[in-house]
């Protein structure tokens, strides 16, 4: 475990939300919306004003797409500005994504510049 990365967050979160710094980017990328565009699903996320990257430029890993069935399969996902478009060649009319959806989403790694990781999400509902 990594308790001094655990604490960094804490004292971020602490700045902004009980010390009032507006400026400060206390939290991870998180999933805002999503829209449907052909066999691709595009989602929209709120950064506090960051930017979205994948840790150590490697390509995005941990996502995953599903069709009405609700049978996720593993997806392509690639960074367009603070979107990220998510498709698989084998889901042609998805419905919904997850990110990081397991216990231990070892090498998740979408990120935002300041090193704070995207908490795990479903669009499922």
């Amino acid at each position: 475990e990594n308790k001094n990365e655990v604490g960094h967050r804490l004292a971020l979160l602490a700045r902004k939300q009980v010390y009032g710094d507006s400026n400060m980017v206390s939290m991870g990328p998180l999933v805002q919306s999503m829209k449907i565009v052909g066999n691709k699903i595009i989602l929209s996320f709120n950064t506090q004003g960051s930017t979205l990257l994948s840790k150590n430029n490697k390509p995005l890993k941990h996502f995953a797409i599903a069709g009405v069935d609700k049978k996720y399969v593993w997806a392509n996902a690639r960074i367009e500005g603070n979107t990220i478009v998510v498709w698989s060649e084998k889901i042609k009319n998805p419905v919904s994504v997850r990110y990081a959806w397991a216990d231990n989403p070892e090498g998740a790694n979408l990120y935002n510049k300041e090193g704070l990781p995207a908490s795990p999400f479903t669009t499922d509902k």
